[in-house]
Parts: structure tokens; C-alpha cells; sequence
């Protein structure tokens, strides 16, 4: 998320940040934890983290829209396999199932396989989805 970049490039905390801009520190949390989405808050809000960070206010927002964009058009209008794959992975980790590695290992061939021999996604579709639901720590 922008908000982590930032913070990290200015080394700042979220603490810090929160006082610096005058929010609640729980707000700030919500929006760094995505509960709260950022192009969501009251233009206040974004104006005095923008302030307090020294970047615009469009700065902030456009990369968080860009960023919904992108994830709804990644994650619809896949090939039916992949969805379906991609549909099963997703509830396995809602219900936390003991098999999710056998899920987790067809949505990895079928992303390969959506990829490099249907070419129905372009390599950056693939690696999104690699990097969202299969690289990330799922705590198992």
C-alpha cells in the first residue's frame, strides 16, 4: 500500500504520522490494515495525511483507485478453470481447510496453464495473482 511506502521512505511510524496529521491513530491503523480504504475517507482526512507525508492528496487516492481497477480486472473474466480454482482457493482459506495446498497447487497450474499455453493472460494478469494469493504468508 502507498501508505507503507511512504512511511518507510520518510521513516516514520504510523504513530508518528497520526499525530503529525491530528487522526485518531486507530483510523490511521484501519486505513494501513485496508478495514478502511483510503479513496473512502472524508477528504479531511486524506488532506491532513497528504500534508503530513508532503504529498498531494491525488497522489494518495489515484494509487489506491488504480489498484481497485486492477484487482477487478484481474480477478473477472478469467478462463472458467482458473476461476474455478481461483473461487476454491479463496473459500479454502475462509473455511481454512487442512487440504489448502492441493488447492493452493491447482491454482498454481492453472495460472501456469492460463498463462503459457492457452495465453489467455498476459504475464503481468499471471504474476498479480501469483503475488496475491500464492506468495503471500497465509499463517500455515
Amino acid at each position: 500500500m502507498i501508505l507503507d511506502t511512504l512511511l518507510k521512505k520518510k521513516n516514520m511510524t504510523k504513530q508518528r504520522l497520526a499525530v503529525e496529521a491530528g487522526i485518531p491513530h486507530e483510523t490511521l491503523s484501519d486505513i494501513c490494515s485496508g478495514r478502511i480504504r483510503l479513496e473512502k475517507c472524508p477528504a479531511e482526512t486524506i488532506y491532513k495525511i497528504a500534508k503530513a507525508l508532503g504529498v498531494s492528496m491525488e497522489f494518495l487516492t489515484e494509487d489506491g483507485i488504480r489498484e481497485t481497477e486492477r484487482e477487478r480486472t484481474y480477478e473477472q473474466g478469467l478462463p472458467e478453470y482458473l476461476q474455478h480454482d481461483l473461487d476454491a482457493y479463496k473459500d479454502g482459506l475462509k473455511k481454512g481447510v487442512s487440504y489448502l495446498d492441493c488447492l493452493w497447487g491447482e491454482l498454481y497450474g492453472s495460472i501456469n496453464i492460463a498463462q503459457i499455453d492457452d495465453g489467455a493472460i498476459t504475464p503481468e494478469h499471471a504474476e498479480y495473482l501469483r503475488q496475491k494469493y500464492l506468495w503471500r504468508k497465509q499463517g500455515i
